[in-house]
């Protein structure tokens, strides 16, 4: 049994493949102009004039800015490796390597841009509070895949404490690190190795 992956498919036609272009186009104007005057003083009307759309062609690819900031392109890649993986795997080195697989497969300029959203989402004061809602989406879409790898139901509790530690360890280390496919690996070992932490001896200074 697998997950219904975003994204999954046959190969995306013509007017697919325009569409993401005109998406893309949208994202990349509005993340330029969010560093050129800031996330806050930047209009959903600024960003369409900038991709050349109407605002209405705006709102029909991201419902609202704060979507725009928050849309994880990341997720279907991520899905797609996670489902290759094998289901005799343990759950935590499923995303371990698939955490390796889908960052093999994004292009420096994917990655930086990815980089540049997370850090707006934890920098700006306007944003932050959207920070709560993604690590509800992101608890709940982990669950989904881990019930989907072991049979069991996505609000089973062991289920949902397992997704809670690697969301709630991801998100930890994404406020004080930068945004990296080595960030998430020092997560999924520490949670494997069963989370050991003893007293660290104070360094010698004399």
């Amino acid at each position: 049994m697998s997950v219904e992956l975003p994204g999954a498919g046959p190969a995306p036609g013509l007017r697919e493949r325009k569409k993401e272009r005109t998406r893309r186009t949208i994202r990349e104007e509005a993340f330029r102009l969010f560093r050129e005057q800031g996330y806050g003083e930047t209009t959903v009307e600024q960003i369409a004039a900038a991709a050349d759309v109407s605002p209405s062609t705006f709102f029909r690819y991201f419902p609202s800015k704060e979507e725009l900031a928050l849309a994880d392109d990341l997720d279907p890649i991520m899905f797609r490796a996670l489902d290759d993986q094998p289901l005799d795997v343990s759950p935590l080195e499923a995303f371990k390597r698939a955490t390796i697989a889908a960052f093999d497969m994004l292009s420096p300029e994917e990655l930086a841009f990815e980089t540049e959203r997370i850090r707006l989402l934890y920098s700006d004061p306007e944003l932050r509070g959207a920070i709560a809602r993604e690590f509800d989406r992101n608890l709940n879409l982990v669950s989904e895949i881990v019930a989907s790898r072991t049979g069991r139901a996505a609000d089973d509790w062991e289920v949902r404490a397992f997704a809670g530690a690697i969301t709630g360890g991801m998100l930890a280390l994404i406020n004080i690190e930068p945004f990296s496919p080595e960030q998430i690996i020092r997560v999924v070992e520490f949670l494997a190795a069963g989370m050991p932490i003893g007293r660290r001896e104070p360094t010698d200074r004399s």
